[in-house]
């Protein structure tokens, strides 16, 4: 195992790829070598110190990348420091009414469960309406959801600080 940090992702436009690479960022300049990848690309779990997996969200559901991930390395991943991210909502209101009870795909449940990831967050997401396909706008306007970008990036750089915090103690 090498003392490297992964932070790998599963995105359909670029947007969370966007925001794996800031969290890449500040775990590095804390002092980490780290490898942002794609989660399709991404090496083994066991070539590296902690894990951070995250992905897009759409109709409640992960990039097929990156739950692949998490489900093809559950035992390794179960065996070290892991976190995980969706990039969701889109919309300027109460983050709470956005996620309507949402919090994790339900299909992945019971994987990040035996996991025991060390943290686990929905970031606001953003959304392009110019690369958008027939259906996924379909979709937007069937969940009444708004295009724009509206992540927030202190929230996404401070929760990057604190795996970074938590990485030099353990």
């Amino acid at each position: 195992m090498s003392d490297k940090v992964l932070v790998a992702y599963g995105s359909k436009h670029g947007m969370t790829g966007e925001i794996a690479e800031r969290i890449g960022k500040v775990i590095r300049d804390a002092g980490f070598a780290v490898d942002v990848s794609p989660a399709g690309t991404a090496k083994s779990p066991a070539d590296y110190r902690a894990v951070i997996l995250g992905s897009g969200v759409y109709a409640g559901m992960w990039r097929r990348q990156a739950a692949k991930y998490l489900r093809t390395h559950e035992a390794e991943l179960a065996k070290k420091p892991v976190w995980l991210f969706s990039s969701g909502p889109t919309g300027s209101g109460d983050l709470e009414k956005l996620l309507g009870g949402w919090s994790f795909p339900g299909g992945l449940r019971a994987v990040a469960e035996r996991i025991k990831p060390r943290g686990t967050v929905v970031f606001r997401g953003a959304f392009d309406e110019a690369k958008a396909g027939f259906f996924e706008k379909w979709i937007m306007k069937k969940v009444k959801a708004e295009y724009g970008d509206f992540r927030d990036w202190p929230v996404i750089e401070a929760w990057a600080q604190e795996i970074a915090t938590t990485l030099k103690v353990i």
